[in-house]
């Protein structure tokens, strides 16, 4: 029980924190399209991964001419810091549609007969949080460790997501 409270504790300060919200809808409105976030949500993932790999080739590259005493290539210079804004734009995507849609708008408990059990909701919201976690990892890092994480971490709540109740 005291997890679970730290948990949610958790979570409520993270939604302080952002002081600007745009979201899918919150009137509510009634249309979510959950598929497509999961989709949106790899495609972010996908392009974080290859971002991380564009930014390691090209300081690898920058490397290279620095030892050999050539002077720098201002387009590398210029591409890495775009992948490196991209990456971190996507990683946002990732905690906006984590965030914003599904533990504002999709994941309640008990509050209705569609609501969650506990165990059922204190699972989901263990693995957002993960998710969350990961993509501030991968902002942070090159480490393509927190990216496989990442993909752990949001395939496993797409499956619990999907899981019919009992």
């Amino acid at each position: 029980m005291k997890k679970t409270f730290l948990i949610v504790l958790c979570l409520v300060f993270l939604f302080s924190l952002k002081i600007s919200v745009f979201s899918h809808c919150e009137i509510p409105c009634g249309i979510y399209n959950d598929e497509m976030r999961f989709e949106l949500i790899m495609e972010h993932i996908q392009t974080i991964e290859k971002a991380i790999h564009e930014i390691t080739h090209l300081s690898e590259s920058r490397w290279k001419v620095y030892k050999l005493s050539e002077s720098p290539d201002p387009v590398n210079f210029n591409q890495m810091v775009r992948w490196i804004t991209n990456k971190e734009k996507h990683a946002e995507e990732i905690q906006h549609i984590i965030s914003q849609y599904f533990l504002t708008q999709r994941i309640k408990l008990n509050q209705d007969s569609g609501g969650l059990d506990s165990e059922k909701y204190t699972h989901q919201l263990a693995l957002c949080h993960q998710i969350l976690i990961y993509a501030m990892k991968c902002k942070q890092s090159l480490d393509l460790s927190y990216v496989e994480e990442l993909k752990k971490s949001a395939a496993e709540f797409k499956k619990s997501y999907f899981k019919k109740q009992k």
